[in-house]
């Protein structure tokens, strides 16, 4: 056995949907197995370096897990894959948890400029700063991480600053961190619109993908196959 279940259930991830997720049934192996098809995705490559959150380091070190005693008890094919994070290894959702598809609460590529700054109205920040003239503290504000993300420097220090002293309040600070978005967001947009009038040139792109990839995952299964005796 490759990949045991007790592996699967102890993932945080795991056990935080199950506790946070209503209306779905996750009891499944759709769900409990998640994990297992990332970690094929990522040996079949055989990926030295995935680019991940830091929520997504339990889910790696699972891949690795199953890089080891694949390797143990076969041969050594797969390299250990070690995770790629960014400075801001977590960026937060619009209602302050980690941002997921599952709650809901994310602000995506395909959003427009309008749906952008709709959702900044309504992201949750400092939960102490009741009052505009209340001091609020950034460092426990999802806004201002997504300022670390995404704004200016000038605009960082201008917010931690002002903040502190109630000179700013959070409206002001959501519409500053949604102009950064916009901003950031821009030349995405204005790629994808010329995209969506290149339909045939977005298909070979994707063609031409899939056979590079196809090509290393075919020889892949091939030492697979071979050290498995199949």
């Amino acid at each position: 056995m490759i990949t045991p279940v007790p592996w699967l259930e102890r993932n945080p991830t795991y056990k935080e949907k199950r506790e946070n997720i209503e209306g779905r049934d996750l009891s499944t192996h759709g769900f409990l197995g998640y994990p297992v098809l990332q970690a094929a995705d990522i040996l079949l490559y055989k990926g030295d370096f995935v680019p991940v959150g830091i929520d997504q380091l339990p889910h790696l070190e699972l891949t690795r897990e199953i890089t080891r005693r694949f390797n143990g008890l076969y041969k050594a094919i797969f390299p250990e894959p070690q995770a790629l994070l960014t400075e801001i290894p977590k960026v937060p959702g619009t209602d302050g948890r980690k941002m997921s598809k599952s709650y809901n609460n994310t602000i995506n590529l395909s959003d427009t400029e309008a749906e952008v700054r709709a959702k900044l109205k309504t992201m949750v920040t400092d939960p102490a700063r009741v009052r505009r003239t209340d001091k609020g503290n950034p460092d426990v504000c999802p806004v201002f991480t997504l300022h670390k993300s995404l704004s200016s420097q000038v605009v960082i220090d201008r917010v931690n600053h002002e903040c502190r002293t109630a000179e700013i309040g959070c409206i002001d600070c959501k519409k500053l961190s949604a102009d950064a978005i916009v901003t950031r967001l821009g030349p995405i947009w204005d790629n994808r619109r010329q995209l969506e009038q290149q339909p045939k040139l977005v298909d070979e792109v994707i063609e031409t993908g899939a056979q590079r990839a196809g090509k290393v995952a075919r020889q892949t299964i091939l030492e697979v196959n071979d050290a498995m005796k199949l």
